[in-house]
């Protein structure tokens, strides 16, 4: 059984004005989403800012994330690491915390071979009974999970059953579902290529724009599995400048001055991400308006 199908927040941590994570408005933003068409809860991913939380911190997010979420909805903990080690210490720690499901990027900086990425996440894979969703997203860590690579996993590997693709190769994404035939689960990374990932076979979208746009995210999948597709390629398309501004700097600097342009919190970032150019600010405005997204 899928872990979820529609659209999966790729939750902001909040952070207080000195740094600290805000877990009251963490616990806010849960709310938000269980009530606004969000259908799972991804924690402590890229757009968490997990990188710049420590351990302890990360930790406590997804403890936190899955006490309020209180089995509303799926919670998907990011537990991915350069460090083999480092990933199953977090991926056994967030089992015990009681997420339902596990987000592991492809190691960075270091890098794998396609052999080293069998490796890496098998051995992920045997140290905990959770589902592992890998995350392929060669723009940020400079590996990519080829679909053979992916398919091996998938055949051989129980609890690996699902990729987030973020390549944004879309010949390769047909290629990895041509070699699946079915063993493996599909969600779009990337908000501009949603309805595209569907119908090559996609369950729907890990998504940064869901952030502030959870019931249009929510929908424009739901439309395409009621057979509706020409209603959620026109959702797609009327989202396109929403998704361009989201991405006009490096993710999460656009996305956490929506959330805090439409009051949910602040946009506090950590270094070495820094505050968004004002001119780009005055672009993910317009684009927010022009969808329908209430700014306070």
């Amino acid at each position: 059984m899928a872990i979820f199908t529609g659209s999966g927040v790729a939750l902001v941590t909040p952070f207080k004005k000195d740094g600290a994570v805000d877990f009251d408005k963490l616990r806010e933003l849960v709310d938000y989403h269980c009530t606004h068409g969000t259908d799972a809860i991804i924690i402590c991913g890229t757009t968490g800012e997990a990188s710049t939380l420590t351990h302890e911190e990360h930790l406590e997010c997804i403890r936190v994330c899955v006490e309020q979420t209180a089995g509303r909805l799926p919670v998907v903990a990011g537990t991915g690491s350069n460090c083999t080690e480092t990933a199953i210490y977090l991926s056994q720690e967030a089992e015990k915390h009681g997420a339902d499901a596990l987000l592991v990027v492809t190691p960075y900086y270091n890098k794998a071979t396609q052999k080293g990425l069998i490796a890496h996440y098998t051995a992920i894979a045997n140290a905990v009974k959770l589902p592992i969703i890998m995350y392929n997203v060669p723009s940020r860590t400079g590996c990519n999970i080829l679909p053979q690579t992916a398919v091996t996993l998938a055949k051989n590997v129980e609890n690996i059953v699902a990729i987030k693709e973020a390549s944004g190769n879309i010949s390769q994404v047909a290629k990895l579902m041509s070699l699946a035939d079915g063993c493996i689960d599909l969600y779009s990374g990337n908000d501009d290529q949603v309805v595209p990932l569907l119908s090559l076979g996609g369950l729907g979208v890990i998504s940064v724009t869901a952030n502030v746009a959870p019931q249009e995210t929510h929908d424009m999948v739901q439309k395409f599995m009621d057979g509706d597709i020409k209603g959620a390629a026109k959702l797609q398309l009327s989202m396109v400048t929403l998704s361009d501004a989201m991405f006009c700097e490096v993710n999460p600097i656009p996305v956490k001055k929506a959330v805090e342009l439409c009051g949910l919190c602040d946009g506090t970032l950590r270094m070495p991400l820094t505050e968004m150019e004002a001119e780009n600010v005055e672009k993910l405005k317009k684009a927010m308006a022009d969808c329908g997204i209430p700014l306070v």
